[in-house]
């Protein structure tokens, strides 16, 4: 029988973490929703008020709040920095990658266990939200526990499975709502009815299961009840909200589906597949072959399993599809909270594709389609290496010999994994390795909030004299300058001794106000992530980045 050797399988995960790590410490945090949260994290730090949240000193509703404690915590410990705000969400991904492992060896052997935890730990969305870090890194973290827990306590009846099970999902609740109670739920109530199991159904524990969960939520939602039910009509969003304990339990997920929630986007039954097609590189294509397999298998046995045969990862993935693809209001990294799931069905076709002779006839056609989609992606790297921005010409040198040794991969002779699985991790880990070391970084150089704090906080400017007008600056600079920045609805607001962050176009304004008006600093105010192609060409980008002007009204220094 085929085995993963040990070594190979520690050393991509290693692989793996180290380049998840380079991003943590070498990707400026990006607008809109990771500078945000690092932001709260870091004023919730500041006021100590951990129980009520606040986004720039207003009330805060959007998101519970699980990963601005942790992140907090790690501030509090390590300083502010954004690294000390990515590293809990770190290790909730390594988490994820270990409870998939686990999860799959309860129903599978080790060699499709190990393929789990690899598929997960190399698909392109780990790769991204460990830096780019919002809910989703720390819920896959909570959920991906509590199925492992759940299944363990199914199959084993003991105590200390069920307890971490529920404790994961409270958790989970506080990381990102209901969903976390939702997932566990949809991927083992079909897998307990297609085994007949009805006695699962009907399990006394469940009650206990629930009062762990209500236990668990009460700091939250007292301060829920102090923040909102207290003082009902406050605004989020521009609309008034009688209470916030409703909002979190009810509108701000179910009510995606009722209309209560006021966010309308992205609402075609496909959209989340679609970009499943980046998200789950390399592995889409034999993740949906994957799928695909297992509903034939579960036709041919007419929906029912054995004793020894599971449900979970497959049901639990297109249940959850079925349900966040019905949403009004859909964004790509919705669905990453059961790629766990799609890991494990990933790789049982893995498995049975390259280490059984049952799907001989599939492997040299999707071979070729991978060496061929993989060679261009080193050919795309090696381009963003070149052309978009000022890289040190030994790093498009590098990328070239990374194209060179996957062809020598593509043609070795002998290797300790099978050829697909090769290129594959060797393609998906090292083209990250260039995009979180030379182009990330100089894509995030064109947003004006790190551009802007770098140089308050070098020039040692008097923060409290600075305002904005005239401008979305979003979270970055208010993190990075460790200071809240107003913003002023006038020129008149400003006085002679202050300084104003606003757009070039605006200074006119301000000259004609304040005549002795200095521009001590002009950067640019790109929205990174929305890359178009105009920016990346260096010809147009001029025309595509405005620009931002830091001004001293007056002439005192």
């Amino acid at each position: 029988m085929f085995m993963i050797p040990n070594r190979v399988y520690r050393l991509i995960l290693s692989l793996c973490a180290l380049v998840y790590l380079l991003g943590m410490f070498l990707v400026p945090l990006m607008d809109i929703d990771a500078s945000q949260y690092a932001s709260i994290s870091r004023e919730m730090l500041e006021n100590k008020s951990f129980l009520q949240v606040f986004d720039l000193g207003y009330d805060y509703l959007d998101k519970p709040p699980m990963l601005f404690w942790l992140s907090a915590l790690s501030m509090k410990i390590l300083g502010v920095h954004d690294w000390a705000y990515r590293l809990p969400s770190f290790f909730f991904a390594l988490l994820a990658v270990l409870s998939t492992y686990r999860l799959a060896r309860i129903y599978y052997s080790r060699e499709i266990a190990q393929l789990s935890a690899m598929v997960l730990a190399s698909s392109q969305a780990l790769f991204l939200i460990t830096h780019d870090v919002r809910t989703d890194t720390m819920l896959m973290g909570w959920v991906a526990l509590s199925l492992w827990q759940m299944a363990a306590w199914y199959e084993t009846g003991r105590w200390k499975y069920f307890l971490v099970a529920f404790v994961a999902i409270a958790c989970g609740m506080m990381t990102k709502g209901p969903i976390a109670l939702m997932v566990p739920a949809f991927a083992f109530v079909p897998h307990v009815v297609l085994r007949r199991d009805w006695k699962q159904l009907f399990r006394w524990e469940y009650l206990v299961g629930v009062l762990i969960i209500a236990v668990m939520l009460v700091p939250m939602s007292i301060g829920l009840y102090q923040q909102f039910d207290l003082h009902p009509g406050k605004m989020i969003n521009g609309v008034p909200i009688k209470s916030g304990l409703r909002f979190y339990y009810w509108t701000q997920s179910f009510g995606r589906y009722t209309g209560e929630n006021v966010f309308n986007e992205m609402n075609h039954f496909t959209f989340l597949l679609e970009n499943m097609l980046w998200s789950f590189l390399p592995w889409i294509l034999f993740f949906l072959l994957g799928l695909a397999f297992s509903v034939k298998e579960l036709l041919q046995k007419r929906f029912h399993l054995s004793g020894s045969e599971e449900w979970v990862s497959t049901g639990g993935f297109m249940v959850t599809y079925c349900i966040l693809a019905r949403s009004q209001a859909q964004l790509p990294h919705y669905i990453f909270v059961v790629f766990p799931l799609a890991a494990i069905v990933t790789a049982r076709f893995l498995y049975r594709l390259l280490f059984t002779s049952d799907l001989l006839h599939w492997k040299k056609p999707l071979l070729v389609l991978h060496a061929i989609i993989f060679a261009l992606l080193w050919v795309a790297v090696i381009v963003l290496m070149k052309w978009p921005f000022n890289v040190p010409a030994y790093v498009t040198v590098l990328a070239v010999a990374g194209l060179i040794g996957f062809f020598v991969i593509l043609f070795a002779r002998k290797l300790r994994l099978p050829l697909v699985l090769s290129i594959a991790l060797y393609t998906v880990i090292g083209v990250n390795c260039f995009l979180s070391t030379a182009f990330y970084p100089n894509v995030v150089s064109y947003q004006l909030g790190n551009d802007a704090a770098a140089f308050i906080n070098t020039r040692h400017l008097p923060k409290e004299k600075i305002g904005l007008y005239g401008i979305h600056e979003g979270r970055a600079l208010h993190f990075y300058a460790e200071h809240i920045f107003p913003t002023k609805l006038s020129v008149t607001d400003f006085k002679e001794d202050e300084m104003v962050i606003t757009m070039k176009d605006s200074l006119p304004l301000f000259t004609r106000t304040f005549p002795q008006a200095t521009v001590l600093h002009e950067g640019p105010h790109f929205g990174v992530t929305a890359l178009t192609l105009p920016f990346l060409n260096p010809a147009t980008r001029d025309q595509e980045v405005p620009k931002y002007v830091l001004v001293r009204l007056g002439n005192r220094p």
